[in-house]
């Protein structure tokens, strides 16, 4: 007598992926160079800072020292900034990309960007405000509004927010949010000086209130995100093979997106629209360890603030005075994500 096939479930990505053994590792080598970093941004700039004045400048600066009090004042607010603002976008990145199911995804599909320069704009536009902490709040409301507005037009009709409808639903609504921006900026050109400033995406100009009130939006984001790593990996079996295991689609979607509001959203109120950084890390990511979140969540939250940070330090020296933050990783992601999916080097979410 046969007995009858037994049906095996999917493969989890958690055994698709590295060993477990690979972890540590890679956290520790990705650790050491977020340290490495964070000690060049204090160190590397503008104006010049001995080596032996960077420590005394980060905890007990002495007023008549010149070089200390740059440490202090300027580059240990924007160095603690990018390392947040970096941290953020690439977790929100790789929490993106896995609940759409898509390895081209980035956080801006669900309108964080659109909603929150629409917010500045307006902000700008009926108060004349030029105080770079009302954009951050005026941003980070405006980023959750088009996400929550996203999320409640993707979510009607049968099957709920499916990962295509939450993408289309967010490509309407940043269309409409730009539209909506350029026209403000058209019948109010006093507004453009103001929004350029937030808009081209930079860490510099920024003070420790900013790093502070952002901070406690990026912490909830990140243990949020982090706690969604299983659930995640079963989403990306698909959402039959995800209830079969124990996991709803709907509430990790619904957390998930939570999620990326609160990491994209501080991260883009704080800094402007810094691009590419959220699509390319985890893309990266993904392509080094395999589809494990448990591996891809924790590699890009440290990896994105390394590449940040560095950015930011090449853009200080690169030109007499200083290249914005989100133009330097533009142009030097963009042709390293061209050359990986020429490649082919994608994989399966």
């Amino acid at each position: 007598m046969v007995s009858p096939a037994r049906e095996r479930p999917p493969k989890s990505p958690e055994r698709q992926g590295p060993s477990r053994g690979a972890h540590p590792f890679g956290t520790a080598l990705l650790a050491a160079a977020l340290l490495l970093t964070v000690a060049a941004s204090l160190a590397i700039g503008a104006g010049d800072v001995p080596i032996a004045d960077v420590l005394p400048g980060v905890f007990s600066p002495d007023d008549g020292s010149r070089a200390q009090l740059i440490v202090h004042e300027l580059r240990l607010p924007r160095t603690l900034l990018g390392v947040a603002v970096g941290m953020a976008l690439g977790l929100a990145g790789a929490v993106m990309q896995a609940l759409t199911r898509n390895p081209l995804a980035e956080p801006g599909l669900l309108g964080v960007n659109g909603g929150a320069a629409l917010a500045v704009v307006l902000v700008i536009a009926a108060f004349r405000v030029d105080d770079l902490l009302v954009y951050v709040w005026a941003a980070f409301a405006g980023a959750a509004g088009a996400a929550v507005l996203v999320h409640l037009i993707g979510a009607r009709g049968r099957g709920g927010a499916s990962p295509a409808r939450l993408v289309l639903a967010g490509a309407a609504v940043n269309a409409v949010f730009s539209a909506m921006t350029a026209g403000v900026m058209l019948f109010t050109p006093r507004t453009f000086g103001g929004f350029r400033f937030w808009q081209v995406g930079s860490l510099g100009g920024r003070d420790m209130p900013v790093f502070l009130r952002v901070l406690p939006f990026i912490v909830a984001g990140t243990l949020l995100a982090l706690a969604l790593a299983r659930p995640l990996n079963a989403l990306g079996l698909g959402d039959d093979a995800g209830r079969a295991l124990g996991s709803s689609p709907g509430r990790t979607r619904a957390l998930g997106a939570l999620a990326v509001v609160l990491l994209c959203g501080a991260a883009t109120a704080a800094a402007g629209p810094v691009t590419f950084l959220g699509l390319a890390v985890p893309f990266v990511v993904r392509t080094a360890v395999g589809p494990d979140q448990r591996l891809v969540l924790p590699y890009s939250l440290l990896l994105a603030p390394v590449l940040l940070l560095g950015a930011d330090i090449l853009g200080r020296v690169v030109a007499p005075g200083e290249l914005e933050t989100g133009i330097v990783t533009a142009f030097l992601g963009a042709p390293l994500f061209a050359v990986m999916v020429r490649r082919g080097r994608t994989r399966d979410l």
